[in-house]
């Protein structure tokens, strides 16, 4: 038996590799076409995880946004948005960023030092989890799975999550939609840092498609060989 969620990464990166660029303003890598596959993507999951450093530097709501997809999850009797999930070592995130502002209570895995701090921050906000001595996304995964019954999850970054997810062996598939520019900040934020990941020229990973979706290209594939 698994004891983990399903688990999907999607990101959208400059055709260097960045997912951002060193600017305080969010660089924008991908159009409506390709948002609106994510944003089906984010319909079918049960829960969408991203990190703390994108809750600051984005400020995502993490919500559906087509009505009809709401409609769907609530016909099929799921709540009309997935479960919003984030980790953080310290709890310093702004009570006031759109992640808190719902529907729904979403839940804030924090490191054992900064838990207490956290619950009492985010007291009405959300479900703050003690992650333990050292905050992992396998722990945090696991948890999902076995104690909140999430089964699907839907992981959008940012820099760090997903390396620690592809590293880790975390990760069932991988959505990357390319973007025509370069960034070439050697300040910003890029995909794929260092680490000893599995997918290697003799373990690559499976081209499931790539597809011209708007202005991006996406190449969607499958972590088995």
């Amino acid at each position: 038996m698994p004891d983990r969620p399903y688990t999907l990464l999607s990101c959208a990166v400059s055709i260097d590799g960045y997912l951002d660029d060193g600017s305080p303003d969010r660089l924008i890598l991908s159009g409506p076409d390709d948002l609106d596959e994510v944003d089906a993507l984010r319909a079918a999951a049960d829960a969408i995880l991203v990190g703390a450093g994108t809750v600051r530097a984005d400020n995502p709501r993490l919500l559906v946004r087509d009505p009809a997809r709401i409609a769907a999850r609530e016909a099929a009797g799921k709540p009309p948005h997935p479960l919003r999930v984030t980790m953080t070592g310290t709890g310093d995130l702004d009570p006031a960023a759109r992640f808190f502002t719902g529907p729904g209570e979403p839940l804030v895995y924090v490191a054992s030092p900064a838990a207490a701090a956290a619950a009492g921050e985010f007291k009405g906000q959300a479900v703050v989890i003690d992650a333990g001595g050292h905050l992992s996304l396998s722990a945090v995964l696991q948890d999902l799975y076995l104690e909140r019954s999430v089964a699907t999850v839907l992981i959008e970054g940012g820099a760090r999550i997903l390396r620690d997810a592809l590293a880790g062996g975390l990760a069932d598939e991988l959505r990357l939609a390319i973007a025509p520019f370069f960034v070439a900040d050697p300040a910003a934020p890029r995909f794929g840092l260092p680490a000893a990941y599995p997918q290697t020229a003799a373990n690559p990973m499976t081209l499931l498609s790539v597809r011209q979706v708007g202005t991006v290209a996406v190449h969607h594939y499958s972590m088995a060989g």
